[in-house]
C-alpha cells in the first residue's frame, strides 16, 4: 500500500476524532457543564459499576495517574465516590453517587443524539458495523505490536518517532 494512502488515512482518522470529540464535548459542556472525559468515566461507571481506577485506565488506554485525577475531580463535584475494595485492600472501587447517576443519564441522551447526528445520519448501519470492525482490528494489532515490543525490550525505531520541534519540547 502506498505510504501516502496510509498518511491520508491517518490524517482523516485523527481529524475525525478531534472534530467528533470537540463537537460532542461542546454540547455536553453547554447543556451539562460536563467535559467529555468526565462523561466517559461516568458513563463507564453507569454501564459497569464496581470499577477500580486501574480498570478505568485500562478501558480508556490512559495512565492510572491521569485517571485518578479525573476521578478526583468527579468525586470533588459529588458525582462519584470511592469505597474500600473488599477483594484488595490496596485499591478502591469507584461508584456513581445519585447525583452522578442523574447527570450521566441526562448527558447520555445528548451524547447519543450527537452520535446519531454526526455518524448515524451520515452513513448506513452496515457501514457503521464495518468501520467499527476495521477500527477494532487496527487497535488490536497495535496493542499486540506494542506488547511484542515491550516484551522484547524494544522501543519504536527512530524513523517512527515524531520529529522534535525546534526551540521547544516535542510534547
Amino acid at each position: 500500500m502506498a505510504a501516502a494512502d496510509l498518511k491520508l488515512l491517518y490524517r482523516e482518522l485523527v481529524s475525525l476524532e478531534i472534530e467528533l470529540w470537540g463537537g460532542i464535548e461542546e454540547r455536553l459542556r453547554a447543556e451539562y457543564d460536563l467535559a467529555l472525559t468526565s462523561f466517559e468515566v461516568l458513563h463507564l461507571l453507569l454501564k459497569r459499576p464496581g470499577r477500580r481506577i486501574q480498570d478505568i485506565a485500562e478501558e480508556f488506554s490512559i495512565t492510572v495517574g491521569g485517571t485518578s485525577k479525573v476521578v478526583d475531580r468527579l468525586e470533588a463535584a459529588g458525582l462519584c465516590g470511592r469505597k474500600a475494595n473488599p477483594n484488595d485492600r490496596r485499591s478502591s472501587i469507584v461508584e456513581l453517587t445519585p447525583e452522578g447517576r442523574k447527570l450521566v443519564d441526562g448527558a447520555l441522551k445528548v451524547f447519543e443524539e450527537e452520535l446519531e447526528l454526526r455518524i448515524g445520519s451520515v452513513i448506513p448501519e452496515e457501514s457503521v458495523r464495518e468501520v467499527t470492525a476495521v477500527l477494532s482490528t487496527l487497535r488490536a494489532a497495535g496493542r499486540a505490536l506494542d506488547a511484542e515490543r515491550k516484551a522484547a525490550g524494544q522501543t519504536p525505531v527512530p524513523a517512527m518517532r515524531a520529529p522534535k520541534q525546534p526551540g521547544g519540547s516535542a510534547s
